[in-house]
């Protein structure tokens, strides 16, 4: 009886400080918003952009649906339905993140939000402005049919982001107020907010949902479907009656008035395209191909144009990735070991004329980093007994991977890794490597296309100078995803993007339930206690402090983890563009953004 008392008690408080919050137009996960209430636009758009024209991007992969929210989404999505990279052209979430600040959002469905303290809940106020493609209105009943059919029937993250919350109620004809259950931190009002759509329950099949479909969605978006070649070209075009045009957090953005995604079965074949003019935009992420491959007559005529940005962003991780759900990866030493063995000054100088810089941690370039940074008091106290399993030198900010003399075959640091492999139970018998019952230590890469097979050959060349047996093979598009999804692999690259707010995606790639979830980015299968506790005080921080500190912690935990081999970032983004192809002058934190770009040919 006492249990029930409280339980109604704290049911009606959350009503009374619902009732008693002020609306906000922003928030923010540490802090205030950057932008005042009354801010015009966004400071990195240009606002008096003339709209028209057309954009032609390119993608590696193929599709063959347009319901991007399902497991069987993963491999064959068409790009542009939900994609924040070419902007969300047919669904929107409540809110839109600023692109200039760590972790802001600002109304788009939801014209203000109101919360608590304890951010226990989260009240949208929807827009009643806002309306589908098809004229209808936005309503608070299709905020919980979203959300109660992607926790049902949608892939991860959808479904585990829905899981914290404990209720929904629809308050008055424009609001909804979302209470959150134990699984919450203060992120996740601004997960939902910003990471999740937002679905027209007139016009979805919820019994059908989690089928397949290539039938043309309605979105609230600013872009209509306008053909699909399955497998080749999504077209999208401009809806002249979109709802959100004049909203302050739209101005300077879709500003083409068609937006196609062509399809290519290997990135070769969409640079070929990009030569040709048929496709508009080339992101280059190769050194020696930036260096050498722009030798072509659009170069030279001015009608490709070449341009270096440079945002202020952690450097993320890229590197092979240990998949510890096998035996062979299940001890550290062995995996340290193998990192080791991993020459990068070779692979820098031969294949990209030294133009990468190592990368050392997850947060690299930034504070949030703890490479170089001693670990204080106030850090070691938040970590408490999980310090003892974090290696000494990570610990104190002396840790530094090895740098070889870039021969592959840096005798001093090979024999670290035979000191290594052998606490981890392997021996060299007969130049091979084998563990006590004579077993050769061996495994196997799965590579997505030629430049990650360049990656993995020097590595095996210089693991098997200690008698270890890699082999590589190079899968297509769909068998690679197939694959990952299901954890079918020894080792993969991949890369880990970083941000300046990293929040719950953290556990989507290191927490122990994603670990055994199909279809998550766990690719190293981490299932470790002390890895869920460290998310957690990184989530659950109130200050800007604290939450450094958190971060530094995770990051030390996952380096003395040897998950990854380490490879490489470079401070800059490169990207080709037509010349017709215009950008704002202003670049925000994170870098260049392609939604606020426009095609030049139409301001004339």
């Amino acid at each position: 009886m006492q249990a029930l008392r409280i339980a109604v008690f704290l049911f009606f408080a959350t009503l009374c400080n619902a009732a008693a919050a002020q609306p906000l137009y922003g928030i923010a996960m540490h802090g205030d918003p950057a932008l005042p209430a009354d801010f015009k636009h966004f400071p990195y758009v240009n606002p008096d952009v003339k709209k028209g024209g057309r954009i032609n991007y390119g993608v590696v992969g193929t599709f063959d649906n347009l319901n991007p929210f399902i497991l069987k989404s993963m491999r064959t999505t068409a790009r542009g339905m939900w994609d924040p990279e070419y902007g969300n052209l047919s669904y929107e979430p409540l809110m839109v993140r600023s692109r200039d600040e760590p972790f802001t959002l600002y109304g788009l469905l939801a014209q203000t939000v109101e919360w608590d303290e304890s951010r226990s809940y989260i009240q949208f106020n929807l827009n009643p402005d806002a309306k589908w493609s098809d004229g209808k209105p936005v309503t608070p009943d299709d905020v919980i049919f979203t959300f109660q059919l992607l926790r049902e029937k949608g892939r991860i993250p959808f479904s585990s982001w829905l899981e914290t919350i404990a209720s929904m109620e629809k308050v008055g004809e424009h609001s909804v107020l979302i209470r959150f259950n134990e699984k919450a931190n203060r992120e996740t009002p601004l997960i939902i907010a910003s990471s999740l759509p937002i679905l027209p329950k007139h016009a979805i099949d919820a019994d059908g949902f989690d089928r397949t479909t290539l039938s043309i969605p309605i979105g609230s978006g600013p872009y209509r479907v306008k053909s699909i070649d399955p497998g080749l070209r999504i077209v999208f075009e401009r809806d002249p009656n979109y709802w959100g045009r004049q909203l302050p957090t739209k101005i300077g953005f879709d500003n083409y008035d068609e937006v196609a995604v062509n399809y290519f079965l290997q990135d070769t074949a969409l640079f070929e395209s990009f030569k040709k003019g048929d496709v508009d935009i080339y992101p280059d992420g190769s050194p020696g191909h930036w260096r050498q491959a722009y030798n072509f007559p659009a170069v030279d005529s001015g009608a490709v144009v070449k341009e270096t940005f440079s945002p202020k962003t952690p450097s993320g991780m890229l590197g092979f990735v240990f998949n510890t759900r096998r035996p062979i990866f299940a001890d550290k030493k062995v995996r340290e070991g193998l990192t080791l063995a991993f020459d990068f000054e070779w692979l820098n100088r031969s294949l990209f004329s030294s133009a990468y810089t190592r990368t050392q941690s997850y947060w690299q370039n930034s504070d949030l980093s703890s490479f170089g940074v001693p670990a204080d008091a106030r850090e070691l106290a938040t970590l408490g007994p999980i310090k003892d399993r974090i290696d000494p030198d990570v610990l104190d900010g002396s840790y530094k991977l090895p740098v070889s003399n870039g021969s592959g075959r840096d005798r001093s640091i090979l024999r670290k890794t035979v000191k290594l492999l052998k606490e981890g139970g392997y021996t060299i018998q007969g130049e091979k490597m084998v563990d006590k019952a004579g077993r050769q230590l061996s495994f196997e890469i799965l590579t997505q296309n030629p430049e990650q097979e360049r990656l993995a050959l020097p590595y095996r060349r210089s693991l098997a100078l200690l008698g270890v047996a890699v082999t590589i093979r190079t899968v297509d598009d769909s068998q690679y995803q197939l694959r990952t999804i299901n954890y079918d692999y020894d080792m993969v690259i991949k890369s880990y993007p970083s941000s300046l707010s990293p929040g719950i995606e953290q556990v989507g790639r290191w927490g122990s339930v994603a670990a055994k979830t199909p279809g998550s980015n766990n690719f190293a299968g981490v299932a470790d206690p002390d890895v869920d506790t460290l998310i957690d005080h990184f989530l659950t921080a109130h200050s800007s402090e604290d939450f450094r500190d958190a971060v530094r912690s995770f990051d030390r935990f996952l380096i003395s983890g040897y998950y990854v081999v380490p490879l490489y970032h470079i401070a800059q983004q490169w990207v080709a563009r037509r010349s017709h192809i215009g950008h704002p002058y202003t670049l925000p934190l994170y870098g260049y953004y392609l939604p606020t770009w426009w095609d030049a040919s139409a301001q004339k």
